[in-house]
């Protein structure tokens, strides 16, 4: 029993409701898809540690840039071959959160089962029967890299240093299956390394076009003469480890972007795999139980580490590889020290080898840097066992193997990945 004008309010209360509810949802739709038709959202957003790099022109169409020559005709030769610390490959697989499981490998585990077929050792790449070559086809200096085209601006009102990545040209085959590669590039701007940037992967092409923008915001214009663009050519390898094609090294002190973008065309270079900064010390102690046939590795501090974030410090953790031979047969990783270039770990680790394997033994320590949004990088390494390459390890090595029952302590540099 409701009135009529009762009935009547509460019919015009309803009417105006869901009328103002589907001019509010007709609304909204419209302005999403009139924003994403005027402004599509970017193939690729690099975020590197915090500060968001945006590619600026991305393009599907190929472009064709002319290499650049010389007054004479010729072409202009790289400048340059500064030598540059060299950690910039990561970890493989998904060694993303780091843990401390303690799990060792049993005797029965040895000799190395098929599983491990796909590990390299510490010092070794796949035979040139493989699909994967650690260099060009010939060790020669003769040996043609190609060239790599990029562009050079600044954007003063936004204090930003604006770097495309154009094209490479004539790389070498990496890939003797496909009789291709598939290149990508690192970029770092030295000598802070602050700004790392790595361009998409392209499939199967000696001429890849990239045409990738990157904008790193707050670089003064005063500082732009003491930087140097570094620049690492890749080639993806899904299974094992990527190959590095070369390196090209532009100083900025010859470049003026003042009056606008400046294109270069720089030949890619051998990678120089000689050091300029220390990447720290590594003290591990190492003491073989003969009757237990038991080896137990402490990885106990170190010291002097490079700096890695933008903090200035480093967030290290330690991956121990046991080799027997060519195979991987264990891996470990200690616990991640926060904000640390001399981190204590003081963490052991127990792995079951007998004693006739101990020849055929190789001991890896990686040390890395831990990072939440990028990839984990690689601060150095050190090999004891069969396949160390330095005196000290292999005194270390040879005196843990004389002295049985006995901990020996020592302190390493540590070399580049």
């Amino acid at each position: 029993d409701v009135s009529p004008v009762v009935a009547g309010l509460i019919g015009a209360t309803v009417l105006v409701v869901s009328v103002s509810v589907t001019v509010f949802v007709w609304t909204c739709c419209h302005q999403q898809a009139e924003k994403k038709h005027k402004n599509p959202p970017y193939k690729f957003i690099h975020m590197l540690k915090g500060i968001s790099i945006y590619p600026e022109t991305l393009s599907n169409k190929k472009k064709i840039h002319r290499i650049r020559r010389g007054k004479n005709g010729t072409e202009e030769p790289g400048r340059g071959n500064l030598l540059v610390e060299a950690a910039e490959s990561g970890l493989m697989g998904s060694d993303k959160a780091p843990d401390g499981s303690n799990t060792a490998p049993r005797v029965d585990q040895l000799p190395i089962k098929v599983d491990y077929g796909d590990e390299l050792s510490p010092d070794q790449s796949l035979t040139p029967g493989g699909s994967k070559t650690s260099s060009p086809s010939s060790p020669g200096d003769e040996v043609l890299l190609g060239e790599l085209t990029f562009s050079v601006d600044y954007n003063f009102p936004k204090k930003a240093l604006v770097v495309t990545i154009q094209e490479a040209h004539g790389l070498p085959v990496m890939d003797e299956h496909t009789q291709s590669s598939d290149p990508y590039i690192k970029m770092t701007i030295l000598p802070d390394k602050r700004h790392r940037v790595k361009t998409r992967v392209l499939r199967k092409t000696l001429e890849p076009i990239f045409d990738e923008t990157f904008t790193f915001y707050g670089i003064p214009y005063s500082q732009l003469q003491d930087l140097v663009l570094h620049f690492l050519v890749l080639s993806f390898d899904r299974f094992s480890r990527d190959d590095v094609i070369g390196e090209v090294m532009v100083p900025l002190a010859g470049v003026d972007p003042s009056t606008g973008k400046v294109q270069l065309t720089r030949e890619i270079l051998k990678r120089n795999i000689q050091k300029c900064i220390s990447r720290g010390e590594l003290q591990v102690s190492l003491s073989y139980q003969p009757v237990a046939q038991r080896m137990t590795v402490v990885v106990l501090k170190a010291r002097h580490l490079p700096k890695m974030d933008i903090t200035g410090l480093s967030d290290p953790y330690v991956k121990v590889n046991v080799y027997y031979g060519r195979k991987r047969i264990a891996k470990k990783k200690t616990h991640v020290k926060k904000c640390t270039l001399n981190p204590v770990f003081n963490e052991s680790f127990i792995y079951d080898i007998p004693a006739d394997l101990l020849p055929d033994i190789s001991i890896e320590f990686l040390v890395i840097d831990f990072d939440r949004t990028t990839k984990n990088e690689v601060v150095g390494r050190l090999i004891l066992g069969a396949h160390s390459v330095t005196a000290g390890g292999v005194e270390h090595w040879r005196e843990v193997c004389d002295n049985p029952r006995k901990a020996v302590a020592k302190w390493h540099s540590l070399s580049e990945y």
